[in-house]
């Protein structure tokens, strides 16, 4: 056996001992690398037990989640209550939560020697994810998906959960964030470089939209997922119907329109997030109503009148938010979103501009279409 071969048995068997704190039944028989998130690392646990054969183990990226304790605290409550939820307002349809799974010793986490942060959480069965919208009528499904979560929690005081990251999807603190890395750097000169720095100049004053209207009492505080982009809407691989919401770390006292806007910006993205060609980026109006029609069909409820006036702002913020967070990271050195190469998180917050330009441009459909489903 060669040092490399010998590196990946260790790495596998460690993994296998990790995930062997969590299981009360069976034998960990596999343990994979799962997912595409850009932040934890994450691997998929099979087991030779006939009720559980598969669960997710996760490494908490502790230099991004700095209280991993906290995340999983709410993380309990959270799932806590939508169980209750479910079991005394039985739906017609499949809808699943992933659970938090404990140790052997009754514990929701595993510290290693040393000191990774590791979960267990129960795997959706019969399940899969879509990083771009690959059929388009899972449009409403997405849509539906996030309506349903939003629904379960619309009861749950958002005083009940602790923001585990403070400051996460406040526009205005990541502009600051911005400016100071800016200021500390000299970014090295090129179109898209450029193109980077005034587009994010020329939009500096709507960057507070959202964060003026908590201020001033016209959009409530509420829970929020935090990042329901498509890859975290789970279809049920037989009826390709959506059937949980998953990656919970960030569910948080916040904004609903963080949530609306994350969700069409990714789901109204036909070329994805990844695209290689900045010419294929554009919001697509069709899917964002679709999508809408999904989401409303549940979550009207709770909306109020303010909700709808700014959904347009939160669609078109959360496409630059992101694209800030992207550009920001790039001329900071690549610290916080991992990287497949140096200019990756530059090519991934052009992405997120030319989406924004895109939103910008038919802010009159949109708004009507937002205007007709009130």
């Amino acid at each position: 056996m060669n040092i490399i071969e010998n590196f990946k048995t260790q790495a596998t068997d460690n993994l296998v001992a990790i995930a062997n704190q969590f299981t009360l039944q069976g034998q960990v028989t596999a343990v994979q690398a799962f997912g595409s998130g850009n932040i934890n690392d994450t691997f998929l646990v099979t087991l030779d037990a006939s009720q559980l054969q598969h669960f997710v183990l996760q490494r908490i990226n502790t230099q991004v989640f700095r209280q991993p304790q906290l995340i999983m605290q709410n993380m309990c409550i959270f799932t806590e209550h939508v169980h209750k939820r479910l079991q005394k307002t039985p739906f017609s349809r499949r809808w699943e939560v992933p659970r938090v799974l404990l140790t052997k010793d009754n514990q929701d986490h595993w510290r290693d020697a040393e000191g990774s942060f590791w979960r267990a959480i129960s795997f959706i069965e019969g399940s899969q994810s879509f990083d771009t919208m690959s059929d388009r009528s899972h449009a409403k499904e997405i849509g539906y998906a996030l309506g349903m979560f939003h629904n379960l929690i619309s009861d749950l005081s958002p005083e009940k959960l602790a923001d585990t990251l403070v400051g996460f999807h406040i526009t205005p603190l990541y502009l600051q964030q911005y400016q100071e890395v800016l200021a500390k750097t000299t970014p090295h000169p090129s179109p898209e470089v450029n193109y980077c720095l005034q587009f994010v100049s020329d939009r500096q004053l709507f960057a507070h939209i959202l964060e003026n209207a908590k201020a001033e009492g016209k959009l409530p505080l509420r829970l929020m997922h935090g990042d329901p982009k498509i890859n975290n809407v789970m279809f049920d691989t037989a009826t390709q119907k959506a059937v949980s919401v998953i990656d919970l770390d960030t569910v948080k006292p916040g904004l609903v329109h963080y949530d609306i806007g994350d969700c069409l910006r990714s789901g109204c993205n036909p070329a994805g997030e990844e695209a290689a060609d900045w010419n294929d980026v554009y919001f697509d109006t069709d899917l964002c109503k679709e999508i809408l029609e999904g989401y409303l069909s549940i979550a009207k409820a709770f909306l109020t009148e303010n909700d709808y006036a700014y959904m347009y702002d939160a669609i078109r913020l959360i496409a630059f938010e992101l694209g800030l967070r992207f550009f920001a990271d790039y001329l900071a050195g690549n610290v916080y979103f991992k990287v497949k190469h140096p200019e990756h998180n530059l090519e991934r917050a052009i992405v997120q501009f030319k989406l924004t330009e895109s939103i910008e441009s038919q802010e009159t459909q949109i708004r009507s279409i937002i205007e007709d489903m009130k």
